[in-house]
């Protein structure tokens, strides 16, 4: 039996309006096994929150999907980068110029496109 897809959300939130919450909520509702990462810990959408890329208990990724502003995605990109994943999408807001040449430095191909609809669920589907 095949395992589920892994994606970890980095910047999960736990207030349903932002899209690090509705990126969890899609990444479920399309059979993914969902790996929350914010660093106040707790639970989103009932799931343990991972403080760290590099606490989640899996190899490697099918997906690591970004949330976060670039300028924290500038600092987390060599946590990205030493953590296995089929794919890397900087959602929209969360990339800059910057951030995309720091990721491809690090060995990352970024994707920049939004994740949400990548997994056929529209955004909006989750107000």
């Amino acid at each position: 039996m095949k395992s589920k897809p892994t994606v970890a959300i980095l910047g999960a939130s736990g207030e349903r309006s932002k899209y690090g919450n509705k990126s969890v909520r899609a990444h479920l509702q399309r059979g993914y096994e969902v790996f929350p990462v914010n660093p106040k810990g707790g639970q989103i959408e009932g799931l343990k929150v991972y403080t760290s890329l590099r606490d989640i208990p899996v190899d490697r990724l099918d997906r690591i999907s970004v949330y976060v502003p670039p300028s924290v995605g500038l600092k987390m990109v060599s946590d990205i980068a030493s953590k296995p994943a089929n794919e890397v999408f900087f959602n929209p807001g969360s990339e800059s110029a910057e951030l995309i040449e720091a990721a491809r430095q690090c060995g990352i191909d970024p994707i920049q496109a939004c994740s949400i609809v990548d997994v056929g669920v529209t955004p909006a589907s989750f107000e």
